[in-house]
């Protein structure tokens, strides 16, 4: 039998507030262990919650750029379980009362026409804290740090209309640029402040029918989420095709032997009202005022790119996919960078050694205007593309003119036509066969001589002119 997946998320994304959700203890749960924790967050008795106004606004910033309809009055409630992660019993969440609803995002599809996957609500909640397991001697131990214990989470819980690992990961990245851009959160599957968990089920194509679901937890990167979800299902159609049952559980990813394994039963324990936390009421007025604080939506970012500054929409795409990358081109044609030049240099040649040195497009030490002022330099001739691309990360440490850095570097592009004239008799005498060839009509043996004359001239020589001496040269 053909079967097709039915593919639901829930994802936790930590707030990028200063507190935690309930007290004023630092939100960084990377600390040393156990540094940033009070009465509240260490749920002492007697120790009554205090609601962070900004986690409100992060967690409406985020639901209004996805599109939610924020609900007039949300409540929390205590999610009750026990674990030792969770010594008083029960967890800070939205059950009854969810923070928003409804809601969208679009992803690329095969056809070129965008993909709307629905979302079904957005609540907050409090993170728990983090088990340590380690081995003392020959005993298994396991410690709690309450640093996390306390952080501000909205989950988001997606309607169940993914049908492929490719839909998730897309959906992933493109929730992650949404939240990026108004500033909600960090969401990095890699260093925790985004955790995502899948629900898969199998039904026939074409059925409309929603089987037993698996849940698979333990996926730290968009590419383990593809990966977990395609093993799963290819588990369950094995396990249909056996006339095996599929049991409601949940299990875990293992990115090492690249399968899920069990881990639990599915339990959901009881959620009653919280009398601690008042409500929380959402007026028109405030929720205009939050509108008002929106940026420029990625999308609309891009559609714009394309109309005003002619680029591709692959460029375009590149250009807006981070609010932060976004900013920095601006800024690089508002300096008077060509828009083309400056999207294809800053994808190509700046972001990958941002990349490698870990650093953010908002925090690069190559100012926009240094950028632009290197593409000026190619553009009038005084660099070739290649000492260009040489040059772009000794700005990044070198502070001096760029005029300096280039003379003393020797990366200044050769152009003067004596200093050529000579450089092309000099690689036309070492080789005469290519000579040959280029006037018996073998084009490929032209582009050989020039690759011999801007090795000679140690990538410095302007290859538009080497090119044309050359071509003339043999032509006559």
């Amino acid at each position: 039998m053909d079967y097709e997946a039915v593919i639901g998320l829930e994802i936790h994304v930590q707030l990028s507030c200063a507190t935690k959700m309930f007290c004023d203890c630092p939100n960084r749960p990377g600390d040393r262990p156990n540094q940033n924790t009070c009465p509240i967050c260490l749920w002492m008795p007697g120790a009554l919650p205090r609601f962070s106004h900004e986690a409100l606004e992060k967690a409406v910033l985020a639901c209004l750029a996805l599109h939610c309809d924020i609900q007039p009055v949300s409540a929390f409630d205590q999610k009750v379980y026990y674990y030792p992660d969770l010594p008083k019993g029960f967890q800070l969440s939205q059950f009854h009362k969810q923070l928003a609803k409804n809601g969208w995002v679009d992803i690329p599809a095969s056809d070129g026409q965008p993909k709307r996957l629905r979302l079904h609500e957005v609540h907050m909640e409090e993170d728990v804290a983090k088990l340590v397991h380690e081995t003392e001697g020959s005993t298994r131990i396991s410690l709690v740090d309450f640093n996390r214990a306390g952080a501000p989470l909205i989950e988001i819980v997606s309607e169940p209309d993914m049908r492929s690992p490719e839909d998730a990961m897309a959906f992933l990245r493109a929730l992650r640029t949404q939240l990026r851009y108004v500033d909600a959160a960090e969401c990095s599957m890699e260093h925790g402040t985004m955790r995502a968990d899948a629900n898969i089920s199998l039904r026939p194509r074409g059925s409309d029918e929603l089987n037993t679901k698996v849940e698979v937890k333990n996926m730290n990167s968009i590419r383990h989420v593809g990966d977990a979800i395609a093993h799963e299902i290819a588990r369950q159609t094995d396990r249909y095709n056996a006339g095996q049952p599929i049991v409601l559980h949940t299990r875990l990813w293992d990115p090492d032997r690249r399968v899920t394994t069990p881990m639990r039963s599915k339990f959901s324990g009881p959620c009653v009202p919280d009398p601690s936390v008042p409500p929380i009421v959402c007026t028109p007025e405030w929720l205009e005022e939050m509108r008002a604080r929106l940026p420029e939506q990625p999308a609309a970012k891009r559609d714009r790119f394309v109309a005003q500054h002619g680029l591709t929409p692959d460029e375009a795409a590149q250009m807006s996919a981070e609010r932060d990358v976004a900013e920095y081109f601006e800024a690089t044609l508002g300096a008077g960078a060509p828009p083309r030049t400056a999207a294809q240099w800053i994808a190509g040649q700046l972001l990958p050694i941002l990349k490698e040195r870990d650093v953010a497009a908002d925090e690069c030490p190559v100012p926009p205007e240094r950028l632009a002022e290197l593409l000026a330099m190619v553009d009038r001739g005084e660099l070739n593309a290649k000492s260009a691309r040489q040059v772009l990360p000794l700005l990044f440490d070198d502070p001096r003119p760029l005029a300096q850095i280039v003379d003393d570097g020797g990366y200044r592009q050769v152009s003067d036509a004596a200093a050529l004239e000579a450089l092309a008799d000099q690689v036309l005498a070492a080789h005469p066969d290519a000579v040959a060839d280029v006037r018996a009509g073998k084009k490929q043996a032209l582009g050989f001589l020039i690759g011999q004359a801007m090795a000679a001239s140690g990538g410095k020589a302007d290859p538009k002119a080497l090119r044309e001496l050359l071509g003339a040269r043999l032509s006559g």
